[in-house]
């Protein structure tokens, strides 16, 4: 009787371990929290491209809109026209207040890690401002524009230029000035002859600071750009 007993116990004890693999089979799930048919499902669904192209701005404060509102700065201007006219594109302001272009080759790469269809340089303001030799930021810029062929040799590139104020000599501002559009040309790049066309020199359109563009002035850096960027677009 006694053996009968445990025989029907352990009879019981079984089953129960039977049923509750099976269950544990039945709801195990993967490691993302789906079970095995979610999981099938959700790979059956189509998935949704996005077609939207992304423009990157590297630049100075210029390109940051230093002293201004995010929203007023001229690539953000620029992304308002773009959306009015449903372009399929999005801009990424990678503007950083005080960088040159020595700064700009060490960070491209880390940027360079994103899709890139449009690649706008605004840099070498920095470097004329302290004076450091044309030939240097040249080889700076080159070895940006190079990094961006590299590695989106389909992208389209856009050159902004700039300009020293004439106290500086034109020993200096000669070059420094003729050193954009040569950059363009090289490497066929469209050219924003001067960026700050129009704002530069004209106080209701500058800062207190004497450098960077009020809101009203950043409204015709985004026109300058614009006439140039567009046609590519």
């Amino acid at each position: 009787m006694r053996s009968t007993r445990f025989s029907y116990f352990y009879s019981i004890l079984f089953s129960l371990f039977i049923a509750v693999l099976s269950g544990c089979s039945n709801d195990k799930k993967t490691a993302s929290g789906e079970t095995p048919s979610d999981t099938a499902a959700a790979v059956a669904k189509p998935l949704v491209k996005s077609n939207t192209k992304n423009i990157l701005f590297f630049g100075t404060s210029l390109t940051a809109g230093l002293g201004v509102d995010p929203e007023e700065a001229f690539p953000a201007l620029i992304q308002h026209r773009i959306d009015s006219l449903k372009l399929p594109y999005k801009i990424i302001n990678a503007g950083l207040s005080g960088e040159t272009s020595a700064d700009g080759k060490s960070r491209i790469d880390w940027l360079l890690r994103q899709p890139v269809a449009v690649f706008v340089l605004e840099l070498g303001a920095n470097d004329g401002l302290r004076g450091i030799p044309v030939k240097e930021t040249e080889v700076n810029l080159q070895a940006i524009i190079d990094k961006v062929n590299k590695k989106y040799p389909d992208a389209k590139l856009v050159l902004a230029g700039m300009q020293m104020p004439p106290s500086m000599g034109e020993k200096y501002t000669v070059p420094f000035r003729e050193l954009f559009p040569a950059l363009a040309k090289k490497n066929q790049m469209a050219f924003i002859p001067f960026l700050l066309k129009g704002v530069g020199g004209v106080p209701k359109l500058i800062q207190q600071d004497g450098l960077h563009p009020t809101p009203q002035g950043h409204l015709i850096l985004a026109q300058n750009v614009w006439e140039v960027l567009q046609p590519i677009l």
